[in-house]
């Protein structure tokens, strides 16, 4: 291998390992902070349902009376029929009670804006997680020692830490998810409700929807919170082993 190229991977690990160590000295406990204060803002702190109830803008059309008895006989008269056979012998006809939607003549249907904004402020807190999880991974793979026999509790120690850091950044990852996974329920019940403009249900969906979207995003922002606050006091508490995990043999015996 070229030495400037495995310069330029030693500079990369060392770069890393001095980012990683400020991020947990420094960026942690300012992350923590910075939470807590977002928490108390009244955008997290009151959680009011009612601020997130939106009008869908689609209204409720005039109901069509539908009589099809008249019909029904001169169709019966006309094929030479009686009228009065039992109805399991006469042709079925069938009133569909929902209707095709090609358009909506009030307009689209916006998107919850109360719940937009505040997931514009959610979600780049996710993602820093998951980039902080991600260098913290590496910081800690880097430090773990050659295998050796013996004197592993240190290395042991490397190894809880670092599964408890990758399951960090899959929980942050799958906040994403749910984020994702709201939107394209909401728009199932909302095209339900543009189908079925009568059924009040589906219109109460979307609010129950939106209200547990609403806590769901006050909630991830405290789970954000806890596990900075886990990580940063894991990795304090035993920032001696995982930097070396394994003590000097050079010790005197006596």
């Amino acid at each position: 291998m070229p030495i400037d190229t495995t310069a330029k991977v030693q500079e990369y690990k060392d770069t890393l390992i001095k980012k990683a160590e400020q991020l947990i000295i420094q960026g942690f406990p300012e992350k923590i902070v910075e939470l807590n204060e977002l928490l108390d803002t009244p955008m997290f702190s009151e959680r009011n349902f009612t601020e997130v109830h939106q009008d869908l803008n689609i209204p409720v059309p005039d109901p069509i009376l539908v009589n099809n008895n008249g019909s029904e006989a001169a169709a019966a008269a006309a094929d030479g029929g009686d009228a009065d056979q039992p109805a399991a012998k006469r042709a079925r006809t069938e009133t569909p009670c929902g209707t095709k939607v090609m358009y909506l003549a009030s307009g689209s249907v916006p998107c919850n804006t109360p719940l937009c904004e505040m997931i514009k402020v959610v979600k780049p807190i996710i993602r820093k997680l998951v980039e902080d999880s991600n260098l913290l991974k590496m910081w800690i793979s880097f430090m773990i020692p050659k295998i050796e026999d013996g004197n592993n509790f240190g290395v042991s120690i490397q190894e809880d830490t670092l599964a408890e850091i990758q399951t960090v950044e899959s929980e942050a990852a799958a906040f994403f998810d749910q984020i994702s996974r709201y939107f394209l329920s909401r728009a199932k019940v909302v095209s339900k409700v543009a189908k079925y403009p009568h059924i009040d249900d589906y219109r109460r969906a979307v609010v129950e929807l939106d209200e547990k979207e609403y806590l769901s995003l006050w909630l991830v922002v405290c789970e954000v919170r806890n596990r900075y606050s886990s990580l940063h006091d894991i990795v304090i508490k035993n920032m001696e082993k995982l930097k070396k995990p394994r003590s000097s043999n050079a010790e005197s015996l006596y």
